[in-house]
């Protein structure tokens, strides 16, 4: 039996693709097969080749930036011991930076403070990760990705990449209104390319690229963002770098054609041609349809709030009746009244309304919580809008609502 052939310094065999000592002409070797069994990712996307990754890292060091990645590691000392990400957290790798502009918050991804592969566990970083972003992906927000930093020492691989695309719904794709990758390289759009299919044209959208570090200040609030140093001195590298030569030309891509049945973005016409000549595009004749259907000016809301209604004792009813009629004639009056004329005196009360510029819903807020009350305990903050719209309905409706009862003694304002 033959010896098998001891592997070369450092545990790897080498590559494919070599020389055969005998003739010197190439030798390539035949892709291994996937064991039995076992089952391949049909979707995985491909193996970006290294050298990109390597080219990026060649640049750096030409330009002398090689220096600023080596700096002490980053601690935060403020973090407590006994975080359940303490881990990955302590590196600052992710964190808070403040509001933007528009008052949507800002969270940071920096790679030059990810450590070694060997020294941080990348599926703890994507749980971290998720972590931070469930305490605000339920309102607007965005995140900034500083790429300089991502070496191939510290790189996750391609199929980490993969699974956090997928670990990342729509919950959190929803409210990210842009994802902001600070100084791309060619490794980025080699990436983005490759990821291209698997990504929705409405989430790419959202991915905006910033050559150099001032273009933030368009969008964020630039001395929130707590950037590494290393980051800046990067930028400062590449501005001396491209001082003096010309800018350069970006390109811009074809706009894509719009889909068959798309009715937002495009023109009239297009909707048209596309619904067999229908003049009213189908989302607005849907929406009129289901509002004239369902809306809150309803009839059938208004036969029950009646009902409920003149369920109440006398006097709980004549004090209602009183308030109500009241806020009716101070009303901002929005809409046209479907009901019939006040008499000479509320006439005139109403007129005041263009004065002071309440509407029934503004009302209903100030009033509502205060004239239903639970038969236990408090009002909860999910009976707050069903409490409004039901007190919304007896100030619009007032005289559909009460004019078919009477209390004897009864006054009106």
């Amino acid at each position: 039996m033959a010896d098998v052939p001891a592997l070369p310094p450092g545990g790897r065999r080498r590559p494919a693709f070599g020389l055969r000592p005998s003739s010197g002409r190439p030798q390539v070797r035949p892709a291994l097969r996937p064991a039995a069994g076992r089952q391949e990712d049909l979707r995985c996307p491909p193996v970006v080749r290294p050298t990109e990754l390597q080219k990026d890292e060649t640049e750096d060091a030409q330009s002398g930036q090689e220096k600023t990645f080596m700096s002490p590691p980053f601690e935060d000392t403020e973090l407590n011991i006994n975080h359940p990400y303490y881990d990955v957290a302590r590196h600052g790798i992710i964190q808070l930076a403040g509001d933007d502009n528009f008052g949507r918050k800002v969270i940071t991804f920096s790679c030059c403070r990810m450590p070694p592969s060997h020294q941080l566990n990348h599926i703890r970083l994507l749980e971290y990760l998720k972590y931070t972003l469930d305490h605000y992906v339920e309102n607007d927000y965005m995140v900034v990705y500083f790429h300089y930093g991502l070496k191939s020492l510290n790189k996750p691989s391609l199929k980490w990449l993969q699974t956090a695309y997928k670990e990342f719904d729509r919950k959190y794709k929803k409210n990210l209104k842009a994802l902001y990758v600070v100084h791309p390289t060619n490794f980025i759009k080699i990436l983005w390319n490759i990821f291209k299919p698997l990504i929705s044209h409405k989430f790419g959208k959202k991915i905006i690229y910033l050559n150099y570090l001032s273009d933030l200040r368009e969008h964020l609030k630039y001395d929130q963002l707590n950037i590494p140093q290393e980051v800046i001195q990067h930028d400062e590298n590449l501005r001396r770098k491209q001082k003096g030569k010309l800018p350069p030309v970006v390109k811009i891509p074809p706009p894509r054609p719009p889909l068959p049945t798309q009715q937002f973005g495009v023109s009239l016409q297009y909707i048209k041609d596309k619904n067999k000549g229908e003049l009213i595009p189908p989302v607005m004749k849907e929406t009129v349809s289901y509002l004239k259907r369902k809306g809150v000016e309803s009839s059938l809301r208004v036969t029950r709030c009646k009902q409920i209604i003149h369920g109440l004792p006398e006097h709980n009813y004549v004090v209602l009746k009183y308030l109500i009629c009241f806020l009716h004639m101070c009303r901002w009056p929005l809409v046209r009244d479907l009901q019939a004329p006040l008499d000479s005196q509320r006439t005139e009360v109403s007129c005041e309304s263009i004065y002071n510029r309440m509407t029934a819903s503004s009302l209903a807020c100030v009033f509502g919580l205060n004239l239903i009350w639970p038969s236990k305990g408090t009002v909860s903050l999910s009976a707050l809008v069903p409490l409004n719209l039901f007190t919304e309905l007896l100030i619009d409706f007032y005289m559909n609502i009460f004019n078919s009862r009477t209390v004897p003694g009864e006054i009106l304002p």
